[in-house]
Order: C-alpha cells, then structure tokens, then sequence
C-alpha cells in the first residue's frame, strides 16, 4: 500500500543547505520532511570540506614540523602514520556528524526519510512506497565529482573526493587530473605528507581566482616539489602492474606520466539525474536548475539552493541560500540573492582567498577601478612567523567603495571576512584605513592596503604645500 505524507515544506538532501532549512522551519513549528538518500550531511561534511581540511591540519603539521629549522629547531626525519591521519580525518568528520545526525534533527521535530526522493508531479515526491506532498519543496541535493569521458579512463583504478580519505595508506605518487581548488588542496596535502605529486591541468590552475595572487601559491608548490603541468591534455589512462599510467599532450608533444594513484578532480556536476525534474515541471540544464533570484524554480513551489542550483559551488553559499529560502517559503517575505559579497578560500599554505569581484572582473565591468595592494613581506606579524608570502589586494571603485579583495597568504580565509563585511555594509575603503589594528597582527596588511588608496593624494605636491603654509602659523 502507498503511504501517503502531508508536510508544509519538504526538503530534498540533508546537505548544509537542507539541513539548515529543516532545522529552522522545524523549530518555527513548521511540519517539516527531509529525504537523504545517503550520509546526513551531505559531501562537505562526508567527502569535501570536513575530511579535506582535516587532511591539510596533518600536512600542515608535517610540513611545520619538517621545516622547524628556520626558527633553530632541530627535529629528526619526519615518520608520517598514515593510519593515524587518515584515523584523525574520520574522527573529525565523527565529530561533527553528530551535530548533523537523524537523532539530533528528529529532536527539531523533523522527520526524516532515508532514500532516492524523485517528483511524481509538480506537488509530490515519491521514496519508495512513501508519497510526500507539500505545500513548499526545497532542492538540495549538491553535486559530485565529474568523471570526464577520457579513453581508458573506466578500466583504471581512480580516486574521487568520494573516496580517497578512505586509503589506509599513502600513495607514493599521486596524479592529479585537475588543476582546481580540490585538484590544488589535496595535491598540497598529500605532498606535505611524503607523496611525490603531478598535477595535470588543461588551462591554468585555479583559473577563477587573480593570477597574480595564484602565482604566488604556484611558486610556493614548485618550491615544495609539487609537480605542476598545465596546458597538458589528458589523452588517455591505463592501469600497469604497479600503479596508472597518463598519456598527455603537451606543446613539446605527447608524453607520459607514471604514478601509483590517480585522482580525477576535474570539477563537479550538480545532482539532477534522478529528481524527476520533468514530472515536476522544474527546468534545468546540465549545470544546475533554473531560478530566479529568489531562488524560486519555474515550478514557484519548489525552491533550489547550493550546487543544485548552479553557480558559485561552496557550503557556505548552500547555508546563505538556505536563509532566502526560509524567509520567502516561511515568512512569504520576498528575499533575493545577492552574490556582490561570495567569498571563497583554497586553504592550501599559503590560503588563497577571494570576495566580491576580482582585479580583471572589476575593470571590466566598472570605469575608473583602483587596485590597491600591501604585501606579507612588509607585515610584522608575518615576518616574526616566517610566512612572508603572500599579499593582500583591494578593488574599488574611483569613488572609494569595495568592489573586491584578494588575499594570498596566512590565514587568508579569516582575513577576507573583514572584506565582505565591508562589501555587503557597502563602506568605503577608508573605514578600513581608519581602524585601529592590534600590534603585530596579520590584520593590519589589510589596513595599510586600504591606506595605499589615499598615498598618492596624501603625499602630493598640494598637500605638502598646504602643511609648509601651516607650519608658518608655530
């Protein structure tokens, strides 16, 4: 027999979006479902952010530990346990699961459902023999790993965001097909952890942040002996008795890489396929579902939000959605997104990071833009800690008013939030210029950044005239 369920809002994935929407309308009173057709909390928690971070806590740690000399520490030969950091990166994502868990949400009054949810029509969704109809549905359902359509590719052996943190030992050299974010954190990782590492990119690496900013990460990899191969196409795959074997062309000619592991880290494809989308009369294109800025689906009753919906793919950005979510279905207020402040962090050593527009997206969409920047080599903070790499850049436009930043360098992650708070509060760069930094702290390069907007008017010829002419007065 069907089993028919009546709810006010039905989530569809217990990601960070979804379940930021189920916990909210549950504690509002709100009779909520949500649907999880496999691990509460989705890729972050399970596959990406979580264990990728707590993988780079143990290389950072390694590396540290490895360069301690520079300070006049002297350690012996690192000794990498790998069952002990593969041990840490499950502990931690055991940790925080239990923030994430179907006892903690049915204790918000949610009820869950564990299975593939598909739209049977545009008001019902079906789960095996259950049928869930509801005045509202929210689409969460995140993405995965794109696999490309390289020849040879499905008979060799290769690691996903989905499975390498489940290794029990460390690759002896891991190749990386895919220069971004993921492709760079876990190339960094591994390496720092005693991997020999090839990266193969088909353009350049890290192709959405500011290349003079990813130049500086670049150097440092190379320094650290992280091979890296861009403009190289992947030709073909094979397995060999010892490991995989990656055919290239490269402007030299066709050439081949021997490694251990491969890791495809070509990108990420929203989770569509098994939705139904039709049935529900919701338009989408291979790259995610159709919204308006209200997030809202050419079905208005159906909402998506994060990867699902196209865009900037971060958790961060499915919790933000999952805020305009709440107040267009619950409190029907009519909230629309707005991406002038999307941050976004690569948290390799150094972190590379970015809010609002860059350099090369500002100057082509607005007259007159200043480009100001203040490097980590003349930052106290950094130099006493030996991390002088790295700078922090501002974007405004002639009026003064934050456009974007750019940071590369120590715990960039943090300081680009001051950035989007500047952004999102719509200040003008000299509120930052005019902020009273704590001595020696990372967070003044990005005070004396903002300063260098007003150098050359501060240090004119009439500005100086103007001080000689005072000085006559005593």
């Amino acid at each position: 027999m069907t089993d028919i369920v009546n709810t006010d809002i039905c989530i569809i994935g217990a990601g960070s979006g979804g379940l930021t929407v189920a916990a909210v309308a549950a504690q509002l009173g709100v009779d909520t479902v949500l649907i999880e057709r496999d691990k509460m909390g989705g890729d972050c928690l399970n596959y990406g952010c979580v264990p990728s971070k707590a993988l780079l806590a143990a290389a950072h740690a390694a590396e540290t530990t490895r360069t301690a000399r520079r300070f006049g520490i002297k350690s012996g030969p690192i000794d990498v346990d790998a069952e002990g950091v593969f041990g840490h990166v499950k502990g931690t994502i055991a940790e925080i699961a239990l923030r994430d868990s179907v006892e903690r949400f049915e204790g918000f009054g949610v009820t869950i459902i564990l299975g593939d949810g598909r739209f049977a029509g545009p008001r019902e969704v079906a789960v095996g023999d259950q049928r869930i109809r509801a005045r509202r549905f929210v689409i969460a359902t995140g993405s995965g790993p794109f696999v490309p359509p390289v020849p040879g590719l499905d008979q060799t052996p290769f690691l996903t965001n989905e499975n390498i943190f489940d290794q029990k030992d460390l690759p002896d050299h891991l190749v990386v097909v895919g220069g971004g974010p993921i492709g760079i954190e876990l190339a960094q990782a591994h390496h720092q952890l005693g991997a020999k590492v090839t990266v193969l990119e088909m353009f350049t690496m890290m192709p959405n942040d500011d290349p003079e900013l990813v130049e500086i990460l670049r150097q440092r990899l190379l320094q650290e002996g992280v091979e890296v191969l861009e403009g190289v196409k992947v030709v073909e795959t094979e397995k060999t008795e010892n490991g995989v074997a990656v055919s290239i062309e490269t402007k030299n000619g066709m050439e081949k890489v021997i490694g251990s592991h491969l890791l495809v880290a070509a990108g990420r494809r929203p989770n569509l396929n098994s939705l139904g989308l039709k049935e529900a009369g919701v338009q989408f294109e291979p790259m995610g579902i159709k919204v308006d800025a209200r997030l809202r689906t050419t079905n208005k009753k159906i909402f998506a939000i994060g990867d699902v919906a196209g865009g900037h793919q971060f958790t961060h950005i499915a919790g933000y959605h999952a805020g305009i979510v709440i107040r267009n279905a619950l409190f029907r207020l009519p909230a629309k997104v707005n991406t002038a402040n999307y941050p976004w962090v690569t948290y390799t050593a150094p972190e590379l990071a970015q809010v609002g527009l860059t350099e090369k997206a500002a100057k082509e969409k607005y007259p007159g833009v200043r480009v100001v920047s203040w490097p980590f080599a003349e930052n106290d903070r950094a130099v006493a800690e030996g991390e002088t790499d790295g700078l922090v850049k501002v974007i405004a436009d002639k009026k003064g008013y934050i456009l974007g930043a750019s940071i590369v360098g120590p715990l960039a992650g943090e300081l680009i939030q001051i950035w989007g708070l500047a952004i999102s509060a719509k200040l003008k760069v000299g509120k930052i210029a005019s902020m009273i930094s704590p001595y020696p702290s990372l967070g003044e390069a990005s005070k004396r950044a903002a300063g260098e907007f007003f150098t050359d008017q501060l240090f004119s010829g009439w500005t100086c005239s103007i001080v000689k002419f005072l000085t006559r007065f005593g």
